[in-house]
């Protein structure tokens, strides 16, 4: 059986009583440990210099180092890869290891297990329009952006929250009711609300009935745009903003926007994530999930109250900073361009120009 280790305080000890001269047995014997262990710490303290504890190697790694820098190339080449297929490759060349082993290697080299986010699938023709759409707006003024009255549709579950939630609890107590989070088929039911906002604040908020068609559209713009742009004072110059669902961009409601000369903001496809207004969605959704409200007549009212309370430093903020947003997006290219400039080089012959691209790149970058 295995003796434990003598405490820092013996360790001084021998050491103190070995410079002032005591031999080894004497040493033992003032301290009541075997003479073998004196010699030890004495031994330690001369090629060391201290008596703490030294790091210590620990168990050799069952996997060679060049199988740990397959793993991780395997995980950063394939992010989507599990741990039980990077199991499966380590054990073909010969090396059979726990799943945890795996996982601490990549957590060692920076990469961990994360939800993949969930974002429109965007075509190369989506990009182009994106990035059109990032350049041509990102010198745009402030007072520009302040004219813009943007608008959405969402729907709002009335359980509808299902952010994970996390609980201390004891073992075999996770059905507990107190641990656990009640969720209703279907959400419980839901409402669909369209609803405009700007710099200024927020506008009108209103329940879709039913199913939203190209009719029922010019419907609420007739009953609430223009209403909203005069409780926010945006004037005769408001720019309209909407995305690309046929309802939208049907003739007749086009024509509608011609009539009432209001200028349509040219929107790109699948980008939801360049609207402000989806921060408010998301706030709201929140909000909704913490008031808990029973039905849905209760869910509409505690809507339309929320949204009215969104505060207007909150409004003005996002407009204020939309321009980072278009900057993203043009910065998202720019590294997808410097990494394929490796590649283009030993396609063309026409180095001088990928130079002029490359400095150009790196002109935007810099400023």
């Amino acid at each position: 059986m295995k003796n434990k280790e003598h405490t820092r305080q013996v360790r001084d000890t021998v050491v103190e009583k070995f410079k002032a001269g005591f031999g080894y047995k004497k040493i033992s014997q003032a301290l009541n440990i075997p003479r073998i262990a004196t010699g030890l710490i004495i031994l330690k303290w001369k090629e060391y210099q201290t008596t703490a504890n030294l790091p210590r190697p620990g168990r050799p790694s069952k996997l060679s180092a060049h199988t740990r820098r397959r793993l991780i190339r395997d995980a950063a080449k394939r992010p989507m890869i599990t741990l039980d297929e990077l199991q499966r490759s380590t054990a073909e060349v010969g090396d059979s290891v726990h799943r945890t082993t795996i996982s601490r290697i990549l957590h060692k080299s920076g990469l961990y297990g994360r939800v993949a986010r969930r974002k429109p699938f965007l075509k190369d023709i989506h990009k182009k329009c994106r990035l059109k759409f990032a350049t041509s707006h990102l010198g745009d003024t402030p007072n520009m952006w302040k004219k813009v009255l943007w608008s959405d549709e969402t729907k709002i579950e009335l359980f509808g929250n299902n952010a994970k939630r996390y609980v201390w609890r004891k073992s075999n107590t996770a059905h507990h009711p107190e641990h656990t989070i009640p969720t209703v088929k279907h959400g419980g039911g839901s409402i669909m609300v369209w609803a405009c906002f700007s710099s200024a604040g927020t506008g009108k908020m209103v329940k879709i009935d039913g199913k939203m068609d190209g009719a029922k559209y010019r419907t609420i713009l007739e009953e609430n745009l223009m209403e909203s742009a005069k409780d926010l004072r945006l004037g005769r110059r408001l720019v309209f903003q909407q995305d690309n669902d046929p309802k939208h961009k049907a003739k007749s409601t086009m024509e509608w926007f011609t009539n009432k000369h209001i200028q349509v903001l040219e929107w790109p496809s699948q980008s939801p994530d360049l609207n402000p207004i989806e921060n408010l969605w998301k706030e709201l959704k929140t909000a909704d999930h913490k008031c808990s409200p029973s039905n849905l007549t209760e869910l509409e009212l505690f809507c339309k109250e929320e949204w009215a309370k969104i505060s207007v430093s909150r409004c003005a903020k996002l407009i204020e900073t939309y321009p980072k947003q278009l900057t993203a997006v043009i910065a998202a290219k720019v590294v997808r361009l410097l990494t394929a400039l490796p590649a283009q080089c030993a396609k063309t012959a026409n180095l001088e120009q990928l130079k002029q691209q490359k400095q150009q790149i790196w002109n935007f970058r810099r400023n």
